[in-house]
């Protein structure tokens, strides 16, 4: 398939309409290849986010389920939050899937791909990671604004449970989900190969 060159829009001028610690909103006016105008473009500015899908030894994904107020229900996620000034990604994971979980392992987290959240209004990216023979070591670390209960689920039934709305949760549990999946069923073939 040819891939047909596109242009990128022209930003004229961007104001902000907030800015704060969690994210900003920003109207651009955009000029289009066309020369069409756009005079109100929001984006909303955040920093990137971590996520990971944890693994114990026993192969049970560990889950953090909490209340999501914009969702008004409980949701069962994968452990994620935003990476902190200075800090890479691989440290940011450990210390989120810590802070929520309590959980660590010796094993360096494998990324398992990086992506663009919504580029259509939003700038950041999501960075998905696997963390392999996970243990309990630490206690949760939580912050005045979070209530997590730490569940365990079979990794291998997980996929059943989305795939059939038993259990609520968002887009990101599950595209990380499948793809670690996809990911530990390839590793498999590939070592059976060998």
């Amino acid at each position: 398939m040819k891939r047909v060159h596109m242009k990128k829009w022209k930003t004229l001028n961007s104001e902000y309409y907030f800015i704060t610690p969690f994210g900003n909103l920003r109207k651009d006016r955009c000029e289009l290849p066309n020369g069409h105008i756009i005079d109100g473009y929001y984006i909303n500015e955040y920093a990137d986010w971590v996520n990971a899908i944890v693994v114990t030894k026993e192969n049970q994904i560990v889950l953090v389920e909490q209340y999501r107020y914009a969702g008004d229900d409980v949701f069962l996620e994968i452990p994620a939050g935003k990476i902190e000034e200075n800090e890479s990604c691989e440290v940011g994971i450990l210390r989120e899937v810590r802070e929520e979980t309590g959980y660590t392992s010796m094993m360096k987290p494998i990324k398992l791909g990086e992506f663009m959240v919504n580029p259509a209004t939003q700038n950041n990216k999501v960075i998905t990671f696997l963390i392999m023979d996970a243990y309990q070591r630490f206690e949760q670390d939580l912050d005045a604004t979070e209530e997590i209960e730490v569940r365990l689920f079979d990794f291998d039934k997980l996929g059943d449970l989305i795939r059939t709305n038993q259990i609520k949760t968002q887009l990101f549990t599950s595209h990380a989900y499948f793809m670690a999946k996809d990911y530990l069923a390839n590793k498999r073939s590939y070592l059976y190969d060998s």
